[in-house]
């Protein structure tokens, strides 16, 4: 009886160690641009460190976390940035849901000129944030703009990203701007649902709503639960448009651009802050924690559902 050969999944002496050398480019890549900032930033945080050469930096303990959360009138404006941190990310996430599986569902049906109109709602993706913000940015100026040349047709006068309602437009814009990633996520998953389903749903009866409740919904719990967490995760922590569109102004900003106008000095009129970046660093790791609970959260919710039509 012959003996059974001997398996050598990463080869034979001295072939073994070649997967974990091609590995190490990598891992070294990760270790370098990931794991060292983040530490980096966790020790920052309990210093007083600025960012600018040659100015010493001194070990403060907790004080940073103390004067982000309980220091009086600024502990105020960070908590009520915090909230609307929240805010965003509910309004943020629960219509680019909606609206993206909305869009899905219309492009995933036989229409004429589908493929023209899934380019064109996905094409916002792919400009990059500079450039979206900019072009709203010149859309809604206060003066020429087209916006406020539609709105001078009916006697109308808005401030649009200079009032009150900019946070509302960031929103707006950050909708617009992501839908696309979301609507293609669920088109993916309605185009992976077998054509059986719902011919067999058809023979029994069912109606379109039936047969989206009862096959469509079911079927996508890959894709719903993706883009639960996309969505939630991305509305966390966003903040660039912020800064392209409406700058630091009290009142306005969410949680992740006040991490970066802490740490690299924000300008409010002609005035500019010095640079924090010490004091950014808790705020950034109070955002982490945020998004840890939220995103850790979240993803009980869409495995708890995954396991409830999947398992």
């Amino acid at each position: 009886m012959l003996a059974a050969p001997t398996r050598h999944p990463f080869g034979r002496t001295s072939s073994r160690p070649l997967p974990a050398l091609l590995l190490l480019p990598g891992l070294i890549l990760y270790l370098v641009i990931a794991v060292g900032p983040s530490l980096a930033t966790a020790i920052y945080a309990f210093t007083d460190a600025t960012g600018i050469r040659g100015v010493p930096i001194h070990w403060v303990g907790f004080d940073n976390f103390h004067d982000f959360l309980f220091a009086g009138t600024v502990s105020r404006d960070n908590l009520a940035a915090l909230r609307r941190t929240l805010t965003f990310c509910v309004v943020v996430t629960t219509v680019q849901f909606l609206l993206g599986l909305l869009l899905a569902v219309l492009l995933n049906q036989r229409l004429p000129g589908r493929t023209i109109f899934r380019t064109l709602f996905f094409m916002p993706v792919i400009l990059g944030v500079v450039v979206q913000g900019l072009m709203w940015k010149l859309f809604l100026l206060p003066r020429n703009g087209p916006m406020a040349t539609i709105f001078g047709w009916f006697g109308q006068e808005s401030e649009f990203l200079g009032g009150p309602q900019a946070f509302t437009w960031v929103m707006v814009v950050q909708i617009w701007a992501n839908v696309g990633i979301t609507m293609v996520i669920f088109l993916a998953g309605m185009q992976a649902i077998p054509q059986e389903l719902y011919d067999a749903a058809q023979v029994d009866g069912a109606s379109a709503w039936q047969q989206f409740r009862n096959v469509t919904w079911p079927q996508l719990t890959p894709a719903v639960n993706t883009n639960f967490l996309l969505n939630v995760i991305g509305s966390l922590q966003a903040w660039q448009l912020f800064l392209v569109l409406i700058g630091y102004r009290p009142g306005t900003q969410v949680l992740g651009y006040l991490v970066y106008a802490e740490g690299f000095g924000r300008t409010s009129g002609s005035v500019t802050s010095a640079f924090r970046q010490g004091y950014a660093a808790a705020a950034s790791i109070v955002l982490f924690l945020l998004v840890l609970v939220l995103g850790l959260t979240a993803n009980f919710a869409v495995a708890r559902r995954e396991r409830k039509y999947l398992s």
